[in-house]
């Protein structure tokens, strides 16, 4: 490292430690965010190292964030993208590859999913011109069941694509069972659960594929960004090409020739020989991140089994203080399950004395910030409304969830003194409306 180099690294953590506040809390003035980013100097540090050396594309920070995330995931591949919502299209579009044959996804096929989410679960299936088939799912632990999935499934099903709502897995065990079953690809959004475990294994890696979000609200952040995990070295392929604006060569930016034959290929109709730097097998996107996003990403991932623990004694600390209180029904965790929550998840009785809109506004009063779980039941947003679906069973809890229900944060940023106010305050207001 340059002596300048070294002076202008060493007046970054100066800066850092001077800037940072008193932190002391202020109850009703302080706000106590339902997310966030929890950063420290090393962070700093390392986004500024990474733009003195003008890494500006994707490059060894990238390389090197995605193996050690592959096997922090226990996956043999990453891949980086801009976005968690990438992300999610990266892994569906893959399934429509040609190189999957007779197993490819096709216009018109199927694929089971929940009402209750996140858009960007859902919009890759319509984007590819698939079909999705909402299931409702459970109040408490907010997802859906094998048994739902597996009454959804009909003659023209050909994958699944499900989160783990807020951190608590779904029954991935047996729904990846179902898959398996009936031949259908199993996607696992894992956005909201990086560290989380069912039957002692990491969700993410039970699906064919999985997908991770980087955004600041989750559980290691670039700012923005995400990820595309998986075991499978084909799949894995795919996703990278769709991602690199659907080019067959596999050499990065800045590489010629790891093939030995860059001259050598024949594809398509193009004429023998033709550059394969230049031979697109699919029609892709560029959705890469840049080495900026990644050196963050890389000493965020050094803290995560910290940021991991953090969540779910915050968790436990407002489960335990809310214990009882009623009128609201309080969020559990899926049966053999150990979620590294996103946030807590309340709802409120639909026979309750005061509306969720009256205890969300005392709480955003008090400076407690709070969100809707997501979009609710989606088939009601004006977006998907003409969409073609199609809906198993009734979606009664997905209603339910869009009237009655919210969740406050658990992230690592959050004290003591936040979780113990959030907890007071919801008590307070349910013993003044009875």
């Amino acid at each position: 490292m340059s002596v300048h180099k070294e002076l202008v690294l060493d007046g970054v953590r100066k800066y850092h430690q001077d800037t940072q506040r008193d932190g002391v809390f202020v109850p009703g003035v302080t706000e106590i965010w339902p997310s966030g980013a929890v950063l420290d100097e090393d962070d700093r540090v390392a986004l500024v190292e990474a733009a003195l050396e003008m890494r500006i594309a994707a490059g060894r920070s990238s390389r090197k964030f995605e193996s050690s995330f592959a096997r922090k995931m226990k996956r043999r591949k990453a891949h980086l993208t801009n976005s968690g919502s990438s992300a999610n299209l990266l892994a569906t579009t893959a399934l429509t590859s040609h190189l999957l044959e007779d197993r490819r996804l096709r216009p018109g096929d199927e694929v089971i999913t929940v009402a209750a989410g996140f858009p960007t679960t859902v919009n890759p299936i319509l984007q590819n011109g698939l079909i999705p088939v909402f299931v409702d799912v459970e109040l408490g632990t907010y997802n859906t069941t094998a048994d739902r999935v597996a009454q959804a499934i009909g003659p023209k099903t050909r994958a699944i694509i499900i989160a783990h709502a807020l951190g608590n897995p779904f029954e991935v065990t047996e729904i990846a069972q179902l898959a398996e079953q009936h031949d259908l690809f199993l996607i696992e959004d894992n956005c909201d659960a990086v560290g989380s475990t069912y039957d002692g294994r990491l969700t993410g890696t039970f699906g064919d594929l999985t997908t991770v979000s980087f955004y600041p609200a989750h559980h290691l952040t670039m700012g923005e960004g995400g990820c595309v995990l998986t075991a499978n070295l084909a799949l894995a392929r795919i996703v990278e090409s769709l991602r690199d604006w659907g080019r067959d060569c596999w050499c990065e930016p800045g590489e010629n020739n790891k093939c030995l034959k860059r001259f050598n290929y024949q594809m398509g109709t193009l004429p023998d020989g033709y550059d394969h730097k230049y031979i697109f097998s699919h029609v892709g996107y560029n959705l890469k991140a840049t080495d900026l996003q990644a050196a963050l990403g890389l000493t965020q991932l050094a803290k995560l089994d910290d940021f991991v623990d953090a969540r779910k004694r915050n968790w436990r600390r407002l489960r335990d203080g809310l214990e009882g209180v009623p009128h609201l029904l309080l969020p559990e965790a899926t049966p053999r399950s150990d979620p590294s929550w996103f946030g807590f998840v309340l709802t409120v009785s639909p026979d309750a004395p005061f509306r969720r809109a009256e205890l969300v506004d005392f709480l955003e009063d008090r400076k407690i910030g709070t969100r809707r779980l997501f979009a609710g039941n989606l088939t009601r947003h004006p977006a998907y409304i003409d969409q073609p679906h199609r809906v198993v069973g009734n979606l009664d809890n997905s209603d339910i969830i869009t009237e009655h229900t919210f969740w406050v944060g658990v992230y690592p940023g959050l004290t003591d003194e936040m979780l113990d106010y959030i907890v007071s305050s919801v008590k307070e207001f349910v013993e003044a409306r009875g």
